[in-house]
């Protein structure tokens, strides 16, 4: 086979071969990813514009929002772009920024979720201390952390995906997926991105068992509260973040841990839809249905009058000051 290193771009899956249906196809995944957008920016923004809203487990999901925002955005609006446009082409390019920011945004994700499990523990096992553990700054630092793991993550697996020799251009996933991508390799260097997928597993299976370790011990604490009152309020603060977790983790396991020799280009396809999209989806509903304070704050946001307020307010013009 040809060693094509060289190539300036690559041939990604089509979602038909009929035109007709990949228009239908980009309406609906535009449809799809406006809806994802929508959603996500509505949580920043009322977590962002509500002072009640202004502590750490909003702070975190908040982040979680953004990057919800960034994950969806790396792979939709190019497929979406090379449905309507009959194309299947992306630059070398730009298949290397989709890897990176994948990864960086996927990094980031697992780790916020797992900080955000901490602050739940906290929350509900050690009242007393909260605010001497979660105070302001100890809060940005655990963020701007997951920032970096996420950050080293996307240049890890970047840079071991692209060293490798490829001996075709022609990648059988609607966007540039890893395990797609190393099929094309020429040589064994693909094993070294192999050994940076295992690492990266061990360490998601870390924070996979820290959060469900952590979670047992939050039970264990709300069945030892007295008022069911107080036991349903914990749960509604808990059970979002841990569908959350789970929607993250499992998808994540039927993507990556499936047979890749038995899968055919329909399964990757729906895979990858799952994936790269539904998590994104549905997080800003799983949040919002069950917590009162954000549905609060997003009834707010449908005042005509609410933004004139918060711009007129001290606090407002403080922080512009």
């Amino acid at each position: 086979m040809q060693n094509i290193t060289s190539t300036s771009h690559f041939l990604l899956l089509e979602f038909s071969d009929i035109r007709e249906v990949q228009i239908i196809y980009s309406f609906v995944f535009f449809t799809v990813y406006l809806t994802a957008v929508t959603g996500n920016l509505l949580i920043i923004l009322a977590v962002a514009l509500d002072h009640h809203l202004h502590t750490p487990m909003y702070f975190f999901l908040m982040n979680l929002a953004i990057l919800d925002l960034g994950s969806v955005s790396v792979t939709v609006p190019k497929a979406i772009a090379n449905s309507l446009m009959n194309s299947r082409s992306i630059s070398y390019s730009g298949c290397v920024a989709q890897v990176f920011f994948f990864f960086l945004f996927v990094g980031i994700d697992l780790a916020i979720l797992t900080v955000m499990a901490h602050d739940r523990y906290v929350a509900i096992c050690n009242p007393l201390q909260y605010e001497t553990i979660m105070h302001k700054y100890a809060c940005i630092q655990m963020a701007v952390s997951a920032w970096i793991v996420g950050t080293l993550n996307g240049i890890l697996h970047t840079g071991g995906t692209f060293a490798i020799t490829f001996c075709s251009n022609m990648i059988d996933q609607i966007f540039c997926e890893v395990p797609q991508i190393l099929k094309l390799a020429c040589s064994d260097m693909y094993l070294i991105e192999v050994g940076f997928v295992m690492f990266s597993c061990s360490l998601a299976l870390g924070c996979f068992i820290f959060i469900i370790v952590t979670y047992s011990q939050i039970f264990a604490a709300v069945l030892r509260i007295p008022s069911v009152h107080g036991q349903k309020k914990a749960m509604s603060t808990c059970l979002p973040h841990l569908t959350v977790v789970s929607l993250f983790i499992f998808i994540g396991i039927f993507a990556y841990l499936r047979p890749q020799s038995y899968t055919s280009s329909d399964l990757n396809v729906l895979s990858a839809i799952i994936y790269a999209i539904v998590p994104h989806l549905l997080n800003p509903f799983i949040y919002s249905m069950r917590n009162k304070e954000i549905k609060t704050a997003l009834l707010k946001l449908s005042d005509c009058e609410y933004f004139p307020k918060i711009f007129a307010s001290k606090a407002f013009q403080q922080k512009l000051g």
